[in-house]
């Protein structure tokens, strides 16, 4: 079961990268949006462009239906899903780019 949530995740993954690549890793490499502990992108800062904010938001909508697909098919909580996705986004966040850390944004 985990490597059917592992590989779900992975194609979440790629659909998010492949759909906002150069937005998304825009935003990320100008210090604008990071991943975040519960498995969705967060405001670094709060003086971001308009844009930024938008493909936040649209990147956790498309996420959060993901999530609840994949807890669906694992019998697993939104939560939970979440949770692998933001371990596997960690490991995956480039030099440089941010992650939230337990008390505050880190660089990579």
């Amino acid at each position: 079961m985990k490597n059917t949530i592992k590989a779900a995740i992975l194609g979440l993954a790629l659909l998010a990268g492949v759909v906002h690549a150069l937005d998304l890793a825009g935003a990320k490499s100008q210090g604008w949006l990071g991943e975040q502990r519960d498995g969705y992108l967060g405001l670094v800062r709060t003086d971001v462009p308009p844009e930024a904010r938008q493909l936040l938001e649209q990147v956790n909508r498309q996420r959060r239906t993901q999530f609840e697909q994949i807890a669906s098919r694992n019998g697993i909580s939104v939560d939970e899903a979440a949770a692998v996705f933001a371990r596997e986004a960690a490991q995956r966040t480039q030099p440089g780019n941010y992650i939230q850390g337990q008390n505050d944004w880190m660089k990579k």
